[in-house]
């Protein structure tokens, strides 16, 4: 699992919030869970191969819903 959290030096209407994220949890060359805002595609995440718009509130919302979402996968 990884969670890397970025402060852009100022906002921009693809990312309002004025920052840049990328949440990972899986294997070399197999991602279980992800929550990202890659440029083009603005706040979204991954369910293995499934890619879904993400409504972006707040970091500990953000970290919160990655979370749940990997104990989900997981089963745990």
């Amino acid at each position: 699992m990884q969670i890397r959290i970025w402060r852009l030096p100022e906002v921009t209407p693809e990312r309002p919030h004025g920052l840049k994220y990328s949440l990972f949890c899986g294997r070399p060359n197999e991602r279980i869970v992800g929550y990202d805002n890659e440029l083009g595609k603005g706040d979204h995440r991954h369910y293995r191969d499934h890619e879904e718009p993400y409504v972006f509130v707040d970091i500990p919302t953000l970290i919160l819903d990655f979370r749940c979402d990997v104990m989900r996968e997981i089963g745990l």
